[in-house]
């Protein structure tokens, strides 16, 4: 059977330096066997199918899959399957706005623009925040090869994807990281996280922060440009008091380490909430023989 695909990047206005999540774009019929098999091929971070909503308040039902396990909810695929199925003429923005529905319930996706000027933006879904425990720290410190500051204590994010939240002193000693992928899958297995967000503020002008994720227990051993993990970080840095309690704005900066060069927009108000947006642009439009 020929089942039509994309692959779009997301969070770049420009091909080839976002986060590619590959969007099958009919998905019905398909078993979970061949959805994890299918995204295991791919081998991007992300692969989405497209499916008819069960709920009539739902434009469309997604389902997001890494290339070793489902995950309820994840920001670039989220992004790049709007765009996707905008671009395809399956669904038109409301009012601008989409709803999904995935594995954490509904989640709202506002839509500015069109064409290449379209700018996406997500609600991200209600996160809990867990400290992690004072002796996990150490092996923390130990799989990234550098001390992590501990005056805002890490935390465990669970927004459907679930990051361990930690701050590095100074965005060239984030870059320069080189953790111990191996080390870092057990310990995400053990804690039952789907992976490590590490964060830095940057110097001059530009983005706010860099971000880098790692997630080798589910198959991508560094995340190019990370939603939810982004997400994450907005709420930690909310919890933290590190951002300004009346609501604030900011860009955050991710990719460079793998050769990309993505920007995330965030948006966070007086309530906690968070969004998360950028820019997405198809790479790839294909079909896919089964």
């Amino acid at each position: 059977m020929a089942r039509a695909y994309k692959v779009v990047d997301a969070f770049s206005a420009k091909p080839l330096l976002g986060n590619p999540v590959a969007v099958i774009l009919d998905g019905a019929g398909l078993s979970d066997a061949a959805m994890q098999a299918i995204a295991q091929w791919t081998n991007l971070s992300e692969t989405t199918f497209v499916l008819p909503p069960t709920r009539s308040d739902a434009d469309y039902r997604l389902r997001i899959f890494t290339p070793g396990s489902e995950l309820p909810f994840a920001g670039h695929p989220t992004l790049g399957s709007a765009h996707a199925v905008i671009e395809a003429g399956l669904v038109a923005p409301r009012g601008g706005r989409l709803v999904q529905e995935c594995g954490v319930g509904l989640v709202a996706i506002t839509v500015e623009g069109e064409g290449a000027a379209r700018r996406l933006t997500l609600a991200l879904p209600a996160a809990t925040v867990t400290t992690l425990p004072t002796a996990e720290l150490v092996e923390l410190e130990a799989i990234l090869g550098h001390e992590i500051l501990r005056e805002a204590s890490p935390a465990i994010v669970n927004v459907g994807a679930v990051w361990l939240i930690a701050e590095i002193d100074g965005a060239e000693a984030l870059l320069a990281l080189k953790p111990d992928f191996a080390r870092s899958a057990a310990f995400e297995r053990r804690l039952g996280v789907t992976g490590i967000t590490v964060f830095a503020r940057r110097e001059g002008g530009g983005p706010e922060i860099e971000v880098r994720s790692f997630a080798p227990s589910c198959g991508v051993n560094e995340d190019p440009v990370c939603g939810s993990g982004n997400g994450s970080v907005a709420v930690f840095r909310a919890a933290r008091g590190l951002l300004p309690a009346g609501g604030t704005r900011y860009e955050a900066a991710q990719g460079r380490c793998v050769g990309r060069d993505g920007t995330i927009a965030i948006s966070v108000d007086a309530g906690g909430k968070v969004q998360v947006g950028g820019a997405c642009v198809t790479t790839v439009n294909g079909t896919l023989l089964l």
